[in-house]
């Protein structure tokens, strides 16, 4: 199985937020309709930490494997996604524990099986721009470029679409539902050593009220060469994190059970 599974899942799965109506609109004016849609910038300005808890499955040229699930972020930008795999649809006995983590600078993938991995190049450009609880609050202060983009129709449905061009690290298109002003897709090209280029989309759905703050339960990254689908159990926001956790020196233990 790729190291790269768990890169995907963070490196997109932060990038989650929403616009639409029938009116032409600025960028600007999609972004601040996405923010109040889920939860308003004073709301969204008081949170410092989430802590999500779910199951994850992780499609295999051999079968699909599954396993538990906690996906941490502590504001501004620090990230660890841990799972527990169970290998025996691949014939394999052993339990993989896999961890992706970054610390704010650095980035590592932890895999208790295959050795780990220092995170380098534009996937870790691509954490860093990740900032929790959304890039979207301050892209200006960034330096991210933004372009209103023609609406685009995936699967039927139509979108309104924005492209974010950070400095550095790769650009990401976000599709907004029109009617609710929640993002339901983005994609961006990522580069990685195991497999060059790739095209990766990111789908979430099951909107939820978490404190205040919508929260998609349902997410699924997907490219060429497999997809991810995480689906939440439970969101908290708040929670007290170390900042030894997201060290690639600390083992992968739970915080919590899922």
């Amino acid at each position: 199985m790729s190291r790269y599974a768990i890169a995907l899942i963070v490196s997109l799965g932060t990038l989650t937020s929403a616009s639409g109506s029938a009116a032409i609109q600025t960028a600007d004016e999609v972004i601040e309709k996405h923010l109040a849609a889920i939860g308003g910038r004073a709301a969204l300005g008081k949170l410092t930490t989430r802590r999500a808890t779910g199951t994850v499955t992780i499609t295999t040229p051999g079968g699909n494997i599954t396993g538990p699930i906690e996906i941490s972020s502590k504001a501004p930008n620090k990230t660890r996604a841990l799972m527990k795999l169970d290998l025996t649809p691949l014939g394999v006995t052993e339990t993989m524990v896999l961890q992706q983590k970054f610390d704010g600078a650095a980035a590592w993938m932890l895999n208790s099986l295959q050795g780990d991995t220092e995170i380098t190049g534009n996937q870790l450009e691509n954490m860093r721009n990740s900032t929790f609880p959304s890039p979207l609050l301050n892209y200006k202060a960034a330096d991210t470029k933004v372009e209103l983009l023609a609406r685009a129709t995936v699967a039927g449905k139509e979108y309104l679409t924005l492209r974010f061009t950070p400095k550095t690290g790769s650009a990401v298109t976000m599709y907004f539902d029109p009617s609710t002003y929640l993002v339901m897709r983005t994609a961006a090209r990522v580069n990685t050593p195991e497999m060059g280029d790739l095209d990766n989309s990111s789908e979430v759905s099951d909107y939820r009220d978490v404190a205040g703050i919508k929260v998609p339960f349902v997410i699924v990254n997907a490219n060429s060469a497999q997809a991810v689908t995480i689906k939440l159990d439970k969101v908290e926001h708040n929670v007290p994190l170390d900042d030894a956790i997201f060290s690639a020196k600390t083992s992968g233990v739970f915080l919590r059970k899922p």
